[in-house]
């Protein structure tokens, strides 16, 4: 039985984060009505929340440690006695009142998962929380690069993954999506080094090393905090956009990306302006385990996306798409990550259509529906249809678990049915409402369908009985009757396809003229499971696929090879897996050679060499799935 919880996100101080200019708030008659239970955060707001943090870090590449001061304002209820923060593998030094007077606190057990509470006595009403501390060998959200793992191969490199609850393993922080909190940071490098955040950034190196003037003025989740540094350099795209990557990528990077600024312009125009003043991108080293990551300000993003024809360039789409849905208003806990994802790639295919049409959008979508199909055969065939659930039940386990196909693409199917049902003419200026209504706030599942009833369409009305939101939302799998996406292109190549496979196409004869990088993906995606190894030699003769610079071809021309044991690919399969940290790809590449048992030792040695090149979210997604098959896919 599910209960309907009203709740209204963080009510934001406005308060700036110098201790000389803060005062704390302890009365707040609401405070404890505003908050929905996040199973993956031990904070309890309802007593005691952050509002604003002053950060403090020294960045040691010698040590591969962050030497943290987080000074926390908060409000708090008259009654409260404590305020509770997340930590994990954290090494907890003092915590104070931010000048001299030494605050009690307690570690709490450790659990795998969530790592400890960190209960703090603020029962003599201190202005400020101030914890000195010091990250471990064992803070995930960190990956150190030596010099070697990087694309200039002169210089280390950090960066930070924080979704969904690494935040904790590197800031003392109240670790829950439904917590924002605006801040400021004062990063400390070695000098020849820049350091970035998601926050204002500088556009030059210092050559003292001190970054001192990170301002984050928008309200935040602990998640959407990021930070990297290394030998970086910026270079401008537009008026408000620009990239930040290794100084040889630089160049390339800001080509492929040169059209961010029309993303920006189009998605204005659907949905409103965009909030948060700059939007420029950091292309990390290869190791980074998604395709992007929508830290506001700064999205990062792998450089598996440089194709050198822009045609991947949907992802900076999608995570600017997150600079609406995720960082403006924000699912308030895991169990609601359909949120985020399903309005985000919504969102991504409206701002596509708008500077590609239609039928670009639509090679999109039967391309995400491929993928959401993959992953609901392997959560039913393994037996867990619950998470073919839009709404999750994630409590005791990594929020991670729930970051499939499902919230993206079933999100995206859900929307688009309530879109094509009302009519656009509708759709649009309800979401444009919804975005400005709740911006800066947080949303529960039960809470959207609640307004879509308020303000889209009324409960057992025509419209309602045609969507069936409990099917979709608390149902497994697809509704029956859902709409399968179709494409004139993709038809057209599948065609090709069939008869390429049966002999009645010949390799020279395959019509390539008019396809675009989706094309060739589909094509594989047609021809990967039952092609035969003679027709992969001609393919490769005259395509040089194992050659490709689109990673998204590459690696399904990889898992054909794997599946069929193309053994002029297996130099490549290894380079790939040794080069390329992107969870997306590991995980069917890596899948496809276990599940191929004249393989299974080619890729456990693979990995056993590969293993240390990849960030701790590839790690624990493959540590976890190496030996089983089929393996879930996983987007980002």
């Amino acid at each position: 039985m599910r209960k309907v919880i009203l709740i209204s996100s963080c009510l934001l101080l406005g308060l700036p984060c110098c201790k000389n200019s803060t005062k704390l708030k302890n009365k707040n008659t609401d405070l404890e009505s505003r908050w929905v239970k996040d199973p993956h955060s031990y904070a309890k707001p309802e007593e005691a929340a952050v509002t604003s943090l002053d950060l403090r870090l020294d960045v040691s590449f010698e040590s591969k440690k962050l030497n943290g001061t987080a000074i926390w304002t908060y409000s708090a209820t008259d009654s409260a006695r404590n305020i509770i923060f997340d930590v994990r593998n954290l090494e907890i030094i003092s915590v104070t009142d931010g000048d001299t007077t030494a605050l009690a606190y307690e570690l709490g057990a450790v659990d795998p998962i969530l790592g400890q509470p960190l209960k703090i006595d603020i029962s003599g009403k201190p202005k400020y929380i101030e914890i000195r501390y010091f990250t471990t060998d064992s803070s995930d959200a960190l990956q150190w690069l030596t010099p070697d793992q990087t694309a200039g191969k002169k210089s280390p490199f950090l960066y930070t993954q924080s979704e969904a609850i690494l935040a904790r393993t590197w800031i003392p922080c109240q670790d829950s999506p439904g917590i924002k909190f605006t801040y400021s940071a004062k990063v400390n490098t070695p000098p020849g080094n820049m350091a970035i955040m998601s926050a204002e950034n500088p556009q030059e190196k210092v050559p003292s090393g001190l970054y001192d003037e990170f301002k984050q003025t928008k309200p935040i989740p602990a998640y959407l905090m990021a930070l990297a540094v290394g030998d970086i350099e910026f270079k401008a795209t537009g008026p408000r956009t620009g990239i930040y990557a290794e100084p040889s990528m630089v160049d390339t990077a800001a080509w492929e990306f040169a059209e961010t600024e029309k993303m920006i312009v189009a998605a204005e125009k659907l949905y409103g302006p965009y909030a948060w003043g700059r939007y420029d991108i950091l292309v990390l080293p290869p190791s980074f385990p998604f395709g992007g990551m929508e830290n506001p300000n700064l999205t990062f993003a792998t450089p598996t996306v440089l194709a050198g024809d822009r045609s991947l360039t949907a992802l900076i789409a999608h995570e600017l798409a997150h600079s609406w849905s995720g960082n403006l208003v924000t699912n308030a806990t895991w169990n609601d990550f359909w949120l985020n994802e399903g309005f985000t790639v919504y969102f991504e295919r409206r701002i596509m259509e708008s500077l590609y049409g239609t039928s670009y959008t639509d090679m999109l979508s039967c391309l995400g529906y491929g993928d959401l199909e993959l992953t609901m055969n392997d959560l039913f065939e393994t037996g867990d249809s619950a998470d073919a659930k839009l709404k999750l039940n994630l409590e005791g386990r990594n929020p991670d678990d729930g970051m499939t196909d499902l919230a993206y693409e079933k999100g995206y199917m859900f929307l688009l049915l309530m879109e094509k049902t009302v009519g656009r003419e509708k759709w649009d200026p309800f979401v444009k409402k919804y975005f400005d209504e709740f911006k800066f706030k947080s949303m529960t599942t039960e809470k959207f369908v609640d307004y879509i009833y308020a303000n889209l369409f009324a409960k057992g009305s025509e419209e309602d009985k045609k969507i069936n939101m409990n099917a979709w939302i608390y149902g497994p799998g697809l509704p029956a009757g859902f709409s399968e996406p179709s494409s004139d292109r993709f038809n057209k190549v599948k065609q090709q396809a069939n008869q390429y496979l049966t002999g009645k196409l010949k390799v020279e004869k395959i019509d390539t003229s008019k396809w675009t990088s989706h094309e060739y993906q589909q094509f594989l995606r047609s021809i990967k499971q039952e092609v035969k190894l003679n027709q992969m030699q001609e393919l490769d003769n005259r395509f040089h696929f194992t050659n490709s610079g689109n990673s998204e071809i590459l690696v399904l021309w990889l898992e054909a090879s794997a599946i069929h044991e193309y053994k002029p690919a297996y130099p490549a399969i290894k380079k790939f897996l040794f080069s390329v940290g992107r969870r997306k790809f590991l995980v069917p590449l890596y899948g496809a050679l276990i599940d191929n048992p004249n393989l299974a030792m080619m890729g456990r040695q693979i990995y056993t060499g590969a293993r240390k090149n990849y960030h701790s979210v590839s790690v624990r997604t493959l540590d976890e799935k190496m030996a089983i098959v089929p393996i879930v896919s996983v987007v980002e």
